[in-house]
């Protein structure tokens, strides 16, 4: 039904020859933004262009390149990559993993070095971790004994704040000589050194129960043969482990990426 018109309003004003205007606009916008496109290409510096083309193609492995990188830094082979880094290679994250470990070790050591402790106590940084070995020579317990000595108590009392202060895992290890005589078996031996290791860490180092453990290995895992009684207090030990927390695939990294950090040193 047709509306009807209020007597005396102009008739309605119809434009249907202006519709073409519209799809006019958009193609003008179109070609508008084609050639800034296209001066904004024209004005690359093509050398520059390449050199990051090639350098960001054999970074993150995606082409063989055949021409020679120029990307500053480590690069990294394709089978270090991974999707789920965030923009992180597994080598990328050794490596922080690894500066990560190793300031924790050279803090330990330069405490125990300005008190005259750090002769008895070696550091060892591989794919678990830091390890802190407290090495015999009857600084740390007495033959056939778990008790801590003095000087053990004083080396977990300078090295427990910085473990503390790093909130990751903990892993007390006990070894024990061959030849146990006054102890039931270097099984009970070694378990008795790592649990007191484990309560004075706890009780007055400051390390939350729920990160730390303990494990006996008895005199499975020497380090010598046991032949003379020097090399027997190099077994009467105690490692501190604390554990890396990073992905196994990165963790496996971590020799190679100290490798890295020395050479690049």
């Amino acid at each position: 039904m047709r509306s009807r018109r209020r007597r005396g309003s102009p008739p309605a004003e119809e434009h249907v020859d202006e519709r073409w205007m519209a799809s006019y606009m958009d193609m003008v916008t179109v070609l508008m933004c084609m050639f800034i496109v296209l001066f904004a290409m024209s004005t690359v510096d093509q050398a520059k262009f390449d050199k990051l083309r090639n350098s960001l193609a054999t970074g993150f492995g995606t082409v063989a390149s055949q021409k020679v990188d120029t990307a500053s830094g480590t690069v990294v082979p394709p089978e270090y990559t991974s999707a789920d880094a965030q923009g992180f290679s597994n080598l990328d994250l050794a490596l922080k993993e690894a500066a990560r470990l190793t300031a924790l070790r050279d803090d330990m050591k330069s405490k125990l070095d300005a008190a005259g402790l750090g002769a008895n106590v070696q550091f060892q940084i591989n794919e678990r971790g830091l390890t802190v070995k407290l090495v015999g020579s009857q600084t740390f317990f007495e033959p056939d004994r778990p008790e801590l000595t003095p000087r053990a108590s004083q080396v977990l009392g300078m090295i427990a704040p910085t473990m503390a202060k790093a909130a990751l895992e903990i892993m007390v290890e006990g070894h024990a000589a061959n030849g146990v005589t006054s102890y039931p078996s270097t099984w009970e031996l070694s378990s008795a050194r790592s649990v007191n290791v484990l309560r004075y860490l706890v009780d007055h180092g400051g390390i939350s129960p729920g990160h730390i453990g303990a494990v006996a290995f008895g005199s499975a895992r020497q380090v010598n043969d046991d032949s003379t009684e020097a090399l027997m207090e190099l077994n009467r030990r105690v490692d501190v482990v604390v554990l890396s927390d990073r992905p196994e695939v990165v963790r496996a990294l971590i020799p190679e990426a100290l490798k890295a950090r020395a050479g690049g040193q």
